[in-house]
This record gives C-alpha cells, structure tokens and sequence, in this order.
C-alpha cells in the first residue's frame, strides 16, 4: 500500500486536546514526487485551531526521490559495490501560527526536527500542538504505507 492517508485522521494524544481528528483534504503537492492533504476540518476538543488557508498552512507532505535509484552491479572481481546510492524519503507536517498579536503568522515545521517559531509556543499553542498531533497521527496511521512506499519507491 502506499502513502495514502484515510480521513479523518485520529491525532496523537497531547494535552489539552480531547479526541482530536483531522479531515484531510487531497492539495496539489509542491513536486511531482510528492503527495499533499490539507487539514479542512477538526474534531474534538482543540480550540483555538485554524484549519489550512494560504496565509496559515496546515498540510502533511511526503515526498519520495524524484528518481530512485537501484543498486549498481558488484565489482566483479570482488564482487564489492562501491558508492551505494541512497534515497531519501520525508514527510512534512506544516502548520502556520502567529507568534504575538498583530504579527503575520509563520510557519512552523515537523520533518525529523521540529522547526516552531519563537513567541508561538506561548501565544498560540493550540495551533503547535495540533501540528504535532496531526504529524504523528497520520504517521501511525500510516506506518505501513510509509513502510511500503519507502521500499517499492511508489506514493
């Protein structure tokens, strides 16, 4: 199976939120080798959370290699591959927060390091955690497909 996502999706466990979920709405992805949803709706308890707008994004994004690449033939005398080459595999979770009032909302970032703007994790904490929560959540749900992308190269 490949990454794709089953709406909605139930976030991880975080405090302050009750049963939070994420309907998740196919995006055009920013390349090719990439799949996008938004989060159009929330459930449960998490208020305070804005939905997905071009001025405050709340996508998941995997992206696979443009091209992947297969292992070269061995050396045949002594059958060692040099350079292996690698492919790389990410999902990105994108969430835009403001970090005071009156400021324009930035947006912060889970790849494998979580990128969150300073001032938003006391101004608008709702929305950090409901990137987190969404993040992890379509991860869960999607560790198989995850898996089997990253292994077969198909999205």
């Amino acid at each position: 199976m490949s990454f794709a996502p089953t709406s909605p999706v139930t976030g991880a466990a975080v405090t302050g939120f009750t049963t939070p979920t994420y309907t998740l709405t196919v995006d055009t992805p920013p390349s090719v080798n990439a799949k996008q949803y938004a989060v159009t709706a929330v459930g449960g308890t998490q208020t305070g959370v804005d939905l997905n707008s071009v001025s405050k994004p709340f996508t998941v994004t995997m992206f696979r290699p443009v091209q992947v690449r297969v292992l070269p033939q061995p050396n045949t005398l002594t059958g060692i591959v040099k350079n292996v080459p690698v492919n790389s595999y990410k999902v990105i979770t994108r969430k835009g927060a403001s970090p005071a009032n009156l400021n324009v909302p930035l947006v912060a970032r889970i790849t494998t390091i979580i990128d969150v703007p300073a001032g938003t994790d006391t101004f608008e904490p709702e929305d950090i955690k409901a990137m987190v929560s969404a993040h992890i959540g379509v991860l869960s749900q999607q560790s198989s497909g995850i898996g089997d992308t990253v292994l077969s190269g198909i999205l």
